[in-house]
């Protein structure tokens, strides 16, 4: 009976992730692209559900909820499932796609896709003979062969996408690399605003001054009669018109100065409340899981939104799918380490004879060598646009 429990809570779970992600992510985030292939939103989804729930197992192990061989079955039968949907199902339909968007292939996209698919097949068990990750014991297409090989994938991702977060973040949200700003600073510009808004009033009742006494002259509205009266009448409203042109002139160059005044001015408070909100962010550091999930998952929306197309969104789409799946496994294997001995037992029947510390020494590693790159860019970027200077 205590089975059944179990698995209705673990079944529930994953169909609220199922519909998170299918709601969300297809309905809000991929609205806009062609994204009609149902079998594309299925795997999308059902892969973030099983990615959450390898997490949520995470939690239960750590509070003991569940009875431990109700954890251990569905341990195992989630990376089962997440295994054949990042090796076998997503590879094949990302080959499948690609394949229908050549006219040449369009017939014989089945028998071309099954040929990408060896090809991957090929690559991804080749991946593992460099590495030290698994005992040669084990079979071709056990769990550990396949997650060992997910691991290095995923664990090089993670590695690349925290080294550049660690190295961005700062940059972005720190106030050392952003304007010093004070609220003397924005007094002055806020006065130099006003001061150009008065002298633009100042100018505007000038030509309107101007039009009335040309108007009160006749100097405008009265046609020119004959050759001699065209001359005498352009002679006489000559000053005005070059008086009311230079102060056009000067209208619309103040105009466009208050316009750059005030963006000027809404740049500097918009620095100040970043400033703030930096110290204010540090105050919530119990919500770093949830944080480092919405970051990869907002990171994968603009790389979908930079390259995706009406042809390519179907591929775009299972491609963060596969990126996803092997983040979260890899985040598996990392957080293992972390844990107290007494909460990994069960993740480390699972997984099986895996080098952990291999894996370990892997990302420290790529972290560095994505860190320094990042480094790197981001000073050569920071030099090509240097910092405005204020406006005395």
């Amino acid at each position: 009976m205590s089975f059944l429990i179990d698995s209705s809570i673990m079944i529930t779970s994953q169909i609220l992730f199922f519909g998170f992600g299918w709601l969300f992510f297809m309905r809000q985030l991929f609205k806009d692209y062609e994204v009609r292939q149902y079998v594309v939103q299925v795997i999308f989804s059902v892969t973030f559900a099983f990615s959450c729930t390898m997490f949520e197992l995470i939690i239960f192990e750590i509070l003991k909820v569940l009875n431990s061989s109700s954890r251990y079955f569905h341990w195992k039968m989630n990376l089962c499932v997440i295994l054949l949907i990042l090796v076998f199902m997503v590879p094949f339909y990302i080959g499948y796609f690609i394949v229908s968007n050549i006219r040449l292939l369009h017939r014989q996209r089945l028998l071309f896709s099954c040929l990408l698919w060896l090809t991957f097949m090929y690559f991804f068990w080749k991946l593992g003979d460099p590495f030290p990750i698994l005992s040669p014991k084990h079979g071709i297409l056990s769990i550990e062969q396949l997650i060992s090989r997910v691991g290095v994938i995923g664990v090089t991702l993670m590695a690349l996408l925290s080294g550049f977060g660690a190295v961005n973040c700062p940059y972005t949200y720190m106030s050392y690399f952003l304007r010093n700003v004070t609220d003397a600073d924005i007094l002055a510009l806020e006065r130099r605003l006003l001061q150009t808004m008065d002298m633009i009033i100042s100018k505007k009742k000038r030509m309107a001054m101007t039009r009335r006494t040309m108007f009160q002259k006749g100097e405008v509205h009265n046609k020119p009669s004959g050759f001699w009266g065209m001359i005498k009448s352009v002679t006489a409203s000559a000053p005005g018109s070059e008086n009311l042109t230079l102060i056009q002139q000067e209208v619309d160059a103040l105009e466009e100065l208050s316009r750059q005044l005030f963006l000027e001015t809404a740049d500097l408070y918009a620095t100040k409340v970043k400033f703030w909100s930096q110290h204010i962010s540090f105050i919530l550091v119990g919500i770093i899981i949830v944080t480092s999930i919405r970051g990869l998952l907002i990171t994968l929306t603009k790389f979908f939104y930079a390259i995706s197309s009406s042809k390519s969104s179907n591929v775009i789409v299972l491609l963060l799918a596969q990126i996803m799946g092997m983040y979260f496994v890899s985040s598996v294997l990392l957080i293992r380490m972390s844990m107290p001995l007494e909460y990994r037992t069960i993740i480390t029947e699972v997984l099986g004879e895996l080098q952990f510390n291999f894996y370990h020494r892997w990302f420290d590693v790529i972290f560095l060598v994505s860190a320094l790159s990042s480094i790197l860019f981001l000073y050569l970027a920071h030099k090509q646009a240097p910092e405005k200077p204020m406006t005395p």
